[in-house]
């Protein structure tokens, strides 16, 4: 049996798989983010292991025989988040997180500092990624930066807890900034130039390789082995598609959690920085990955639910399985700033066209549409760069709408496919990356595609209208930056 941990920003997933690659049980803890200030993003690093921890206790309660059998655990995490330590390995300050904006400044500061970032790093310097965040602290908080020992990452926080030892994959390294991601280790220029150095960093591994072995208490605790094997794991949507099998150059996936991330496999690093389009490392060796990030594309309906006080599922219902023209009311999901294409911590969300006869449909819709129009964003970002994505698959909380699904699939003029269990996809790659850490099986014999559920194709009269209400969307945020500016 494995495990699959995933520490995500709104809470933690743990599921078992078994042998033959099917979910057996899972269980999940919530978390709670903090926001002290405008554009500001935390939570306390040890409320990660302890949900981490309680969603192992849940899995251990109920499926005790499942959970002692357990040879091989993986972690996924939220990527990004600066977890500073000091030389007691406690943390010194809240995690500040992937969605934070404050450290905008930082960003041009350190572009300047280091000219070669983005040929390095193969990224722009955005405000969610960590060597800004540290810069940040190094201004404002200097007493706290110079007690700094170690920085972590919110899952390699969680694997220091479970095991003592101070790990990172790959895949979440390479959304530091400190990462040189071509050559798949830690840069010392980049490091330098936000004042710190190899000894702050955790040692490397691929993510399907051991880094480390469950402490005996815990194992004790859950009934398991004393040699339980963890894998290096991966950042969230590169556990993403290790459990969509998505390992072959030319694999692509959207995901519509918190955040929405258009995914790319590539064999090669190929960084794409002048559109914002993220080249990270894969979870396996001799892959990497490009990614088109928003901020808030499930955040968005959570966000309108929050406000008008009704569950999601009730705001969804009214509008049924499809909707036969765009809503007359648009959104921008610029509800934390944005990624891909604009680089822009300081965006903001809008409802444009409100009139007297619009109602809470057609907000709903426009929610719905406003995210599938920045993935279509997305979707030309990426595709500057490399060959055209032609179908995808559909996972994360946001898969679970059918309204939702054909409306991307409208918007972006693609194929579009809600798969099995996509809602957990980076837990099940995280156990994925755990068996083949334990038993040191071949990639593609573990790391199969999941069963398409239901398939959508764009609909030609809905896909013309589609584009005339994204030409007159795409106008939107210029125009509201002028007005803010």
């Amino acid at each position: 049996m494995f495990l699959g941990l995933d520490v995500g920003t709104s809470g933690v997933k743990a599921v078992l798989e078994d042998e033959a690659g099917a979910l057996v049980a899972t269980a999940s803890r919530p978390l709670t983010l903090s926001h002290p200030k405008p554009l500001w993003s935390e939570q306390n690093p040890d409320d990660w292991v302890a949900a981490s921890v309680g969603a192992v206790d849940d899995l251990a309660r109920l499926h005790p025989r499942e959970t002692a059998s357990v040879s091989g655990i993986g972690l996924s995490g939220q990527m990004h988040g600066a977890t500073l330590l000091g030389r007691d390995g406690r943390p010194l300050r809240p995690a500040i997180l992937w969605n934070d904006g404050r450290s905008q400044t930082e960003c041009a500061e350190l572009e300047r500092r280091c000219p070669e970032l983005h040929a390095i790093a193969g990224n722009l310097a955005m405000p969610g990624f960590t060597a800004p965040k540290l810069a940040w602290v190094a201004k404002h908080e200097p007493a706290i930066f110079a007690e700094v020992a170690k920085v972590l990452l919110p899952k390699a926080y969680v694997r220091y807890r479970l095991s003592g030892e101070m790990v990172e994959d790959m895949s979440d390294a390479a959304g530091t900034l400190w990462l040189d991601v071509g050559a798949r280790r830690w840069s010392e220029a980049l490091l330098a130039a936000t004042g710190l150095d190899l000894s702050h960093m955790p040692r490397l591994v691929e993510g399907n390789a051991p880094s480390a072995v469950l402490s005996p208490d815990l194992a004790q605790r859950w009934g398991m082995a004393n040699n339980v094997v963890i894998a290096g794991g991966a950042g969230d949507n590169a556990a993403s598609a290790i459990g969509l099998g998505a390992i072959t150059p030319g694999d692509a996936f959207l995901s519509l959690g918190t955040s929405g991330v258009l995914f790319r496999v590539t064999d090669r690093f190929a960084p794409a920085p002048k559109a914002a389009v993220h080249a990270f490392c894969h979870a396996l060796g001799g892959l990497w990955h490009q990614m088109g990030v928003m901020l808030s594309a499930a955040a968005s309906l959570a966000w309108l639910a929050r406000i008008l006080e009704t569950p999601e599922a009730a705001l969804l219902a009214p509008l049924g399985a499809t909707v036969e023209r765009p809503s007359p009311v648009q959104f921008l999901p610029y509800l934390d700033g944005e990624r891909t294409p604009h680089n822009d911590a300081h965006a903001d969300g809008a409802f444009v066209g409100r009139r007297s006869a619009a109602g809470r449909g057609d907000l709903v819709q426009a929610v719905l549409e406003g995210v599938a129009f920045a993935a279509r964003d997305m979707l030309a970002a990426l595709g500057r760069s490399a060959q055209p994505i032609t179908e995808r698959d559909l996972v994360g909380g946001g898969s679970r709408s059918v309204v939702w699904a054909q409306i991307m699939a409208d918007v972006l003029g693609v194929r579009v496919h809600r798969v099995e269990e996509g809602e957990v996809g980076a837990a099940i790659g995280a156990a994925r990356l755990g068996r083949l850490a334990a038993t040191g099986a071949a990639p593609a014999d573990v790391c199969r595609k999941p069963r398409r559920l239901q398939s959508f194709e764009p609909r030609p009269a809905q896909r013309a209208a589609y584009d005339d209400a994204y030409a007159h969307w795409r106008k939107l945020y210029p125009a509201l930056k002028e007005c803010t500016s």
